[in-house]
């Protein structure tokens, strides 16, 4: 009995082990960028040296959201699936496609991201923000549709408060591996360095979700869309390639780009 008892605790140990090991190397396999799923997964890939997040159509399940519809004021776009910063008579669109978990995304907005705002401010173009959520769906948890539908609720108090709110987001993007964007009273100390944002109003929709909807119809816009990747730019329908090599293009780059399109 004694030696059977010994056999099965090392075997449990064992078994224990074969487990951590798996998960640590799952975890490793994320930060590496490389995570492969099915049609509705996420995949964070390095295709032609080139590092980008890719998203294909999400499953209805992970998606979507009880509760009734409400578009945020301010939202444009069909149904209400858009988000335009700008000028509405500016003679370019900048088409911006991002999830608030990719890195990616956040190495343009946090190395680009001024360039993309001052041009946009300047009258050259407005910016359509087409957002998703498909990192959820790959990565695990929700932080992707529970900053989208906060980021609805800034846009609900102005497009200016929502810019403001996209930009704290990304300035302060966890780890991909780290749900913390799902995290409401993390979301709500964020928006606390967006002056004037936390209104009654914004708080209760935070907590109560009601934009969660809207944001999964966003989402569901995003995948009607022949974008594969994130970030995607598009001036005029025409993609820039804001990424090089992985890397985010410096604002003088994205800049000479913007030049060619425009003229």
């Amino acid at each position: 009995m004694s030696n059977t008892r010994k056999t099965d605790k090392k075997a449990s140990a064992t078994d224990r082990m074969r487990v951590a090991r798996a998960q640590a190397e799952r975890s490793d396999r994320i930060r590496r960028r490389v995570v492969v799923g099915g049609a509705s997964a996420a995949v964070l890939a390095l295709v032609a040296g080139v590092a980008f997040a890719v998203g294909g159509s999400s499953g209805s399940g992970s998606n979507t959201a009880n509760g009734p519809l409400v578009v945020p004021a301010n939202a444009s776009g069909t149904n209400g699936t858009v988000i335009t910063y700008g000028k509405a008579d500016a003679p370019h669109t900048l088409d911006v496609y991002e999830d608030f978990r990719c890195p990616f995304c956040e190495q343009l907005e946090t190395t680009t991201g001024k360039a993309i705002q001052q041009l946009a401010d300047d009258g050259t173009y407005k910016v359509d923000y087409h957002l998703a959520t498909f990192l959820d769906n790959n990565l695990g948890g929700k932080g992707s549709r529970t900053a989208l539908a906060a980021a609805g609720a800034a846009l609900n108090e102005g497009v200016d408060k929502f810019k403001a709110f996209h930009d704290v987001l990304y300035a302060n993007q966890p780890d991909e591996r780290s749900d913390a964007f799902g995290d409401v009273n993390h979301i709500l100390d964020l928006a606390g360095q967006v002056p004037g944002l936390k209104t009654d109003g914004f708080v209760k929709a935070v907590q109560d979700g009601t934009y969660a909807p809207w944001a999964a119809k966003v989402n569901e816009e995003f995948n009607k869309s022949d974008v594969t990747g994130t970030p995607t730019v598009k001036l005029d329908g025409k993609k820039l390639d804001v990424l090089n090599n992985g890397k985010a293009v410096s604002p003088e780059q994205f800049t000479a780009m913007v030049k060619q399109v425009t003229g």
